[in-house]
Order: C-alpha cells, then sequence, then structure tokens
C-alpha cells in the first residue's frame, strides 16, 4: 500500500538528501518549505508551518509527518527559537492529531545532551538532558511535546538525535557522532517503516567505534547503521574547538562556548 508522506523542512541539508534517496514506490510525497522546489514535479508547498491555512493544506490527507523544518543552528535569538521550533512544532503536532495522522518523525540533534562530559559515556536514549544551547532547549521541547501527543492522543512519535550529518567526518568530534548519508536513509525508512513504535528517542548516528551513543533504540525500530568514521581517521584535522579543554571534553563541541546564545550584533 502506497502512504503519503509530508516533509518539512524539505530544501535543507537532510530534507534534500532525503528527498534523493527515499524514493520507493511505497512513499508518495509531500514537501514543505519556505523556499520553493528546485524539480517542478514535486508535490511541494511553498510557505512556512507557523502559517495556520499553510499546515493545514500540508497535513491534510497524508500518513505521516517526518518534520525537519526550524531553525537548526546556533545564532538566533530565544524568542525566534521559542516561535519557530516549539510553537510551530506544537501547531504540526496538534495538526496531525486534529487531521488524524498517526505519526510523527521528529528531527531532534545530539546537542540536547550537549553539556554532557563525554568521560560519562556512554549515553542511553533516555538519559537526562544537558542541553547546551537555547537550540538545544527548543529541541528537547520538541521532544516532550512528542511525548505528550503519544501519552495525551495515542500518536506514534519517533525523536531522532541527530549527530553530524555530511558526507565525511571533517575533525576528530565527528568521528564519534558522524552520521552518513547512507545511514541516514537507512534510519529515516526505519522510523517510516517500523509497526507500532509508541514514543522513542533514537541517537541518530553511525556504526562509528569510537560513538559513545547506544544503538539500542535504533535497532529496536530496525534502524542497523553501517557506516564507521574510523575509516577515515587518517584523513581529519581537528577544528577549534578539538583544541578548546571544555568544548572537546562535552558533546556539544562549539555550542557549550559560554557566549554561544550571546545576541546576534546588529
Amino acid at each position: 500500500m502506497t502512504s503519503r508522506i509530508l516533509m518539512t523542512g524539505a530544501a535543507g541539508n537532510v530534507g534534500r538528501h532525503l528527498r534523493a534517496s527515499l524514493t520507493s514506490p511505497r512513499w508518495r510525497w509531500r514537501y514543505l518549505d519556505v523556499v520553493g522546489s528546485d524539480r517542478g514535479d514535486e508535490d511541494w508547498i511553498t510557505g512556512s508551518f507557523l502559517d495556520p491555512d499553510v499546515v493545514e493544506r500540508a497535513v491534510a490527507g497524508v500518513d505521516a509527518i517526518v518534520h525537519l523544518g526550524g531553525l537548526s543552528t546556533g545564532g538566533y535569538r530565544w524568542e525566534e527559537y521559542g516561535e519557530v521550533n516549539i510553537t510551530g512544532t506544537q501547531r504540526l503536532f496538534e495538526a496531525a492529531r486534529r487531521h488524524g495522522v498517526p505519526r510523527v518523525v521528529y528531527a531532534s540533534s545530539h546537542h540536547v545532551m550537549g553539556r554532557s562530559p563525554l568521560e560519562h559515556a556512554p549515553f542511553e536514549e533516555y538519559d537526562f538532558p544537558q542541553p547546551d544551547s537555547f537550540y538545544a532547549v527548543s529541541k528537547i521541547a520538541g521532544e516532550a511535546l512528542g511525548r505528550l501527543y503519544h501519552d495525551r492522543h495515542g500518536l506514534d512519535v519517533i525523536c531522532l538525535r541527530i549527530g553530524s550529518f555530511r558526507d565525511r567526518p571533517r575533525d576528530f568530534r565527528t568521528l564519534w557522532n558522524w552520521l552518513s548519508p547512507d545511514d541516514c536513509t537507512r534510519l529515516f525508512e526505519a522510523s517510516l517503516l517500523t509497526p507500532h513504535p509508541g514514543f522513542r528517542v533514537v541517537w541518530g548516528v553511525s556504526r562509528n567505534a569510537t560513538r559513545v551513543m547506544s544503538l539500542a533504540e535504533g535497532e529496536a525500530i530496525g534502524y542497523y547503521p553501517l557506516d564507521d568514521a574510523e575509516v577515515y581517521r587518517g584523513e581529519v584535522s581537528a577544528a577549534p574547538y578539538d583544541h578548546d579543554p571544555d568544548q572537546s571534553r562535552l558533546m556539544g563541541g562549539a555550542y557549550v562556548a559560554p557566549h554561544f546564545d550571546d545576541p546576534p550584533e546588529g
């Protein structure tokens, strides 16, 4: 049976990758982003999930939502994170409830544990969060909303704490938190196909030899990563946060800097 799935944030890095890789005929995709499509044959809605009319049109008739949209880095004000990542995510969950959409796959971040000392590894999926930034706090709020909508309304919700998604590791930190493109596809495919997951938190990392996160919940939903950053060890070089005594010992890297969330200038 073919399922229609809404992907928010479809023009972002992860979204562009998944649009090219999740091409099974079992899925018919609808995309939502604030920028327009670069391919005219897609079911694409240009708009913001902060707009109630846009959300209604996007969510109507879908069988699942992959929620990638939002502010995905540092550098924004708290009010912006609150509006986009928290209020916007709540509106999407509420629209899913209202339209009877049974599943939401929510893109969270490893930064929700960003102030965790690496010497305390391994980190389990349900360890108490230690956010490193306003961005991370907003992602924790999204996870909490997913828990609420599961417990209160029965939605299946999988929160993916995504690591460093890129073509290959570039610095020492990404040797343990890398998510390869192929494993990213496997992660989201498993999240969409696993039957009746309930509420779950899953670390979105590859099978890196030096990883500090558990893969137990990923394997419970059928995610078996195959790639290992270790094969690139000879090609990586130190980033600035690899030399900083605090940033190198905490999961969040540069996000743990004391002034990371200072208001942007201008």
